[in-house]
């Protein structure tokens, strides 16, 4: 590969990464992950299914009374999924003032007011649910970096009050955005009365049906989910993160679809049945086992190989990074074989992961294997979050194993190639 063009790849990828309101709107989401997880985790608890005779469900509701122990997961699905923009569009704006080193409480909360005030009421002048979760992401994103860049510039300006010394700080610091968040909430509100009288609806169905639904249904496909995987790991290959690079810009593809296949499985639709194939859990149970790459396998093949060997380099990484790898976390493999620049495993590193994206995509199209329903930690094992994702489900350990059987024999011989090269490498 040229290097005047590999060095041109990572400078781009690496300003990429690092350009400001990208990463704001990635440590936004990063920030609510344990709250979609919980609420995840709840749906999958109020429907987790039985084990034999052993029904953990009904054994709930013959303590606490039937349907009462859903309630308690229908309540922190509330206070999480359900809420998911309202959290975003201050999560995200918190961020990005941090990153500008001003206030990033007054531009959170800021970001939240406008936020709701965008939200259409329903018939009993209640706020419409539909628009303060997922479906509002784009808005939620949107208006968070807007009333950001604008808060940053008019808190810097003449249009504030200024508090003598002596005056807390917490004080002085309200008393300085008073003006600037006036001025902001009356340009929304001028702005959701413009769209009242000419549009005829709120800015959430604009952007909805113009943006954030087209690229839903984009992100659902094949090619999209291959193109996601090829990224991922072609970045990874030049050792910039490639999961922090793409993630603030699949996950208000993803999170949405998840969050409607949650939805819809919470309220008693089977796991074959809900809409979305390709969302995150689906790449991080089915695809990204042990980390990016699927180097798992990886680690696998390694130990295969080398098996009648008591010590090789390849062997001591393996044997170093499988502990970790478990819980996919894999920078000592990356990092330590080295995969980072290395030539022999470009081919597998990039092509492993598509292959099985394309594996997964074909056995839960065809309603071989469960769609996903649930969100859980990256950190959890595979066998095990391949049940949990496709809602109790075996064949979601089934189709694990199959990849990961497909990822070692794709791994073997490039395994073998690079055993060889070190050989000579040494002898030289």
């Amino acid at each position: 590969m040229n290097s005047k063009f590999m060095q041109k790849f990572i400078e781009i990828a690496g300003r990429i990464g690092a350009q400001r309101h990208l990463v704001a709107i990635r440590d936004g989401f990063v920030a609510i992950m344990p709250l979609i997880i919980v609420g995840s985790l709840a749906v999958l608890v109020n429907n987790f299914p039985p084990f034999g005779k052993f029904d953990f469900v009904q054994i709930l509701n013959g303590i606490f009374g039937d349907g009462n122990w859903q309630e308690v997961g229908g309540s922190i699905w509330n206070g999480t999924f359900a809420v998911l923009g309202l959290l975003i569009a201050f999560s995200v704006a918190y961020n990005l003032a941090k990153s500008y080193e001003t206030d990033g409480l007054g531009a959170g909360l800021l970001s939240a007011a406008a936020y709701i005030m965008l939200v259409p009421v329903t018939e009993d002048w209640g706020l419409n649910f539909a628009w303060l979760g997922a479906q509002g992401l784009f808005v939620a994103i949107i208006l968070a970096i807007l009333v950001t860049e604008l808060f940053r510039v008019l808190i810097k300006s003449k249009f504030t009050i200024k508090m003598p010394e002596g005056v807390p700080d917490g004080v002085a610091k309200s008393f300085k955005a008073l003006i600037p968040s006036i001025l902001i909430l009356i340009v929304i509100g001028l702005f959701q009365a413009i769209m009242n009288v000419f549009a005829g609806m709120s800015v959430f169905e604009v952007i909805f049906n113009v943006i954030q639904q087209p690229l839903q249904g984009l992100g659902n496909t094949l090619p999209a989910a291959i193109v996601i995987a090829f990224l991922n790991h072609l970045l990874w290959f030049f050792g910039l993160h490639g999961t922090n690079i793409l993630g603030s810009v699949i996950e208000p593809i993803y999170l949405p679809l998840i969050e409607k296949n949650a939805d819809l499985f919470a309220n008693g639709m089977s796991a074959f049945d809900v809409p979305y194939v390709v969302t995150k859990p689906f790449l991080d149970s089915f695809v990204f086992m042990g980390g990016s790459g699927t180097t798992i396998a990886l680690l696998i093949a390694i130990l295969i190989v080398l098996r009648k060997q008591q010590k090789h380099p390849y062997k001591e990484v393996a044997k170093l990074s499988a502990p970790a790898g478990l819980f996919n976390i894999n920078e000592p493999v990356i990092f330590g074989l080295p995969i980072v620049l290395n030539p022999v495993m470009l081919i597998p590193f990039i092509f492993v992961p598509v292959t099985l994206t394309i594996i997964s995509y074909i056995a839960i199209s065809t309603g071989l294997v469960p769609k996903t329903v649930a969100i859980l930690p990256w950190t959890t094992p595979p066998i095990l979050s391949g049940y949990l994702v496709t809602g109790g489900s075996w064949r979601g350990i089934a189709l694990q194993l199959i990849n990961l059987t497909v990822a070692v024999v794709m791994y073997i011989p490039f395994v073998m190639a690079g055993v060889r090269a070190l050989k000579q490498r040494m002898e030289g």
